[in-house]
């Protein structure tokens, strides 16, 4: 009797050792960068304990809970709430992960925005801050730049704080962690849907530099080349336009991609040199230049259309021919 029992309990016997292989047996193995499910089962102050499956409860500490700033925990996560979480680290001393959602929604952020410049899509996004470079905008929760010369207002910088401004992609770079935008090029977008080359608009002089001038027209920014003024030789801008004069221009090109307007008063001209010597018969003759303009235009379109006719056919057509013929 005695050695039965102890048999039996030699059967039934379970170490600490035995449980831990158990565990390590059946455990998941986590690594950091893995994506995985997991359950709130304890909100604390300063994060929250997660069940993942894992030996010991993981934690996500509250400024790993989102793109965005969190001041309380429950902002984000609910007890027995279920969702995906990043492993951010391996285990600590006592077993323990660290968890983050921030990784996660940055990672799809950056997914995201790599879409939107992809289809060349038009974003709208609040400033909430400037500085001597340009300012800054979130977009999609990630930090976005604007240059200063890739802003389209009048009013200062520090005026636009809380302003929301449409915006183009310039630049997606995860792994710089560069995203650059543009409210000029989306505006001229825009504003080019109604534009063409060849027409006659009206503008303000906003800026003169020695290189040329900048035209407002509309809202959006064109330039006005030192070369495109006049027939005639100038020196500088300078000593044909002043900032505030009205001007009637001809657009000459029309650049989405770069967010460019090309103007020009040259091709105005009646005789050359009118602009220097007489602005207002420019002015008044614009719109019959202007399409004396379009219809050369016009007429070399038509002459390369009649240049690429006459090209000989390839080789292989010219083979293919003759052994049609044969």
């Amino acid at each position: 009797m005695v050695s039965q029992k102890k048999t039996a309990t030699k059967e039934i016997g379970f170490t600490h050792e035995d449980f831990a292989a158990l565990l390590d047996k059946y455990d998941y193995h986590f690594s950091p960068g893995d994506i995985v499910p997991g359950t709130v089962f304890s909100m604390e102050p300063k994060g929250a304990l997660i069940d993942i499956g894992a030996k010991t409860a993981a934690f996500i500490p509250i400024q790993e809970m989102s793109i965005n700033r969190v001041d309380d925990p429950v902002e984000v996560l609910q007890p027995n709430e279920t969702r995906e979480f990043f492993i951010l680290t391996d285990e600590n001393e006592d077993g323990q992960l660290t968890l983050s959602i921030r990784r996660i929604e940055y990672m799809r952020a950056w997914e995201r925005v790599r879409q939107l410049q992809a289809e060349d899509a038009t974003v709208r996004a609040n400033v909430f801050a400037t500085n001597r470079g340009g300012a800054l905008v979130r977009i999609e929760g990630l930090r976005g730049f604007i240059p200063g010369s890739h802003i389209s207002a009048r009013e200062a910088k520090e005026d636009l704080v809380g302003q929301e401004l449409p915006l183009k992609f310039l630049e997606v770079d995860e792994e710089r962690n560069r995203l650059v935008l543009s409210h000029r090029r989306a505006l001229v977008e825009r504003k080019m849907h109604g534009l063409e080359v060849g027409q006659v608009v009206t503008g303000t002089v906003r800026g003169i530099k020695p290189y040329g001038a900048f035209i407002d027209i509309g809202g959006v920014s064109g330039l006005l080349h030192i070369s495109e003024i006049s027939h005639d030789h100038i020196d500088t801008p300078h000593s044909v336009f002043n900032v505030n004069d009205e001007l009637k221009v001809m657009i000459i090109d029309l650049d989405a991609n770069r967010g460019r307007i090309s103007l020009s008063t040259k091709q105005l001209e009646p005789e050359p040199g009118d602009m220097l010597k007489n602005r207002q018969l420019v002015f008044e003759k614009a719109e019959e230049m202007a399409e004396k303009y379009r219809q050369k235009l016009l007429a070399e379109a038509q002459e390369k259309v009649v240049d690429e006719a006459d090209i000989p056919p390839a080789l292989d057509e010219e083979m293919a021919i003759a052994a049609t013929e044969d």
